[in-house]
């Protein structure tokens, strides 16, 4: 499991694909997998951990020195264990581009995790480049998206670890917004839903680099302690009760989200989504049951004031269903499977566990749709 070098995993605040690494690496070392994990410094878990750079790099997640210099290190060890006779099945990615870019470099077959969009020059890199790994989508909206000649192998959503949230059944009166201070994240957008609801909003994420002019000018100005309050970056324990207890999550984005891991994790703790229709915001909220999905600021607040009429048990039965980290890790080995050729069964290192690992019909059938 190839992680990006800006974040030790797991994540201590903001990091969805960290936490996305972090569960998959749980899950299959529960399962009697060997697992290996190449990340950042700082970086625990049950997997055998690798950290290739002296430090991590939040403050210049981006940087291609930071990141070919991370994935050349990790290819260099991935082909020395080939070279000791204990090669690896399959290297699963998700780092960035280096590391797809340089895919047929390395002796291991590679499955690359698309984290972002597919479009402008992005699309074009993965149009010269996608023949080197087996590509997964998160969600259908991002498959959809892909150009011509990217061959998605399937679409496999981010997981969460249903049971290890709580479930919110009593709700405080605040609404939450949790996310990076980028514009097309919407937070100036979500005070104005809040505002136009007579409502409380809680603010939450980090002010990375390049976001602290829309910050200043958007968001701080709102800030008033009481009815727009600023938490700062969150994590664990705090982050999970803001959101147990929140009475909504906003998700005004004005862009095609490939998935968010916000909604998934406030729908495992009970509490309903409000989004604009987005990107994969079409596929996680379902419209009147989990949350709502709404057209501008006017039409969000007034989603709001129907929220509590969407049950708590509803919203968290409806990720374990289709999110759940089992689900999702079954969906990934079949992936490895194919991407390295292996039968079903038919290789002690993915050999399958009683009751481990095999798709069954329990998984949603587009978790391993064939493209087309």
């Amino acid at each position: 499991m190839l992680a990006p070098p800006w974040i030790a995993v797991p994540p201590p605040g903001y990091g969805g694909i960290e936490a996305v690494v972090d569960l998959l690496c749980r899950e299959f070392v529960a399962g009697g997998h060997d697992v290996t994990l190449f990340a950042a410094p700082g970086s625990q878990s049950p997997a055998h951990v690798h950290t290739l750079l002296d430090a991590a790099h939040p403050d210049a997640i981006g940087s291609a020195m930071y990141e070919s210099d991370h994935v050349a290190c990790a290819f260099d060890a991935i082909d020395a264990a080939a070279d000791r006779g204990v090669p690896f099945d399959v290297v699963h990615d998700h780092s960035g581009f280096t590391a797809l870019a340089m895919a047929a470099r390395v002796r291991a077959p590679v499955v690359h995790t698309v984290h972002g969009l597919l479009v402008g020059e992005t699309a074009r890199f993965y149009a010269r480049h996608a023949h080197t790994a087996s590509l997964v989508a998160i969600s259908r909206s991002q498959w959809d998206s892909a150009p011509p000649g990217v061959d998605i192998a399937a679409i496999v959503p981010n997981p969460v670890a249903v049971d290890r949230w709580p479930l919110g059944m009593d709700k405080d009166d605040y609404l939450l917004w949790i996310g990076r201070m980028d514009p097309i994240k919407g937070a100036h957008r979500a005070i104005q839903a809040a505002r136009l609801a007579g409502r409380r909003i809680l603010l939450a994420g980090p002010v990375q680099s390049g976001q602290a002019g829309y910050f200043r000018e958007r968001i701080e100005p709102h800030i008033d302690g009481d009815r727009v309050v600023y938490v700062g970056e969150v994590g664990g324990s705090v982050k999970q009760q803001l959101f147990a207890r929140a009475a909504a999550l906003l998700m005004p984005i004005r862009w095609n989200e490939p998935f968010g891991m916000v909604m998934v994790e406030a729908l495992a703790c009970g509490t309903p989504v409000i989004a604009f229709a987005e990107g994969a915001a079409n596929e996680i909220v379902i419209d009147g049951r989990n949350g709502f999905l709404v057209t501008d600021e006017a039409d969000m607040a007034r989603a709001i004031a129907r929220v509590g009429a969407i049950d708590p048990v509803v919203c968290r039965e409806s990720v374990r269903s289709r999110y759940d980290v089992a689900i999702v890790a079954d969906a990934y080995a079949a992936v490895y499977r194919s991407a390295a050729g292996i039968a079903p069964g038919g290789s002690p290192a993915l050999d399958d566990p009683p009751g481990r690992l095999t798709v069954t019909g329990a998984a949603p059938r587009e978790l391993l749709a064939p493209r087309g």
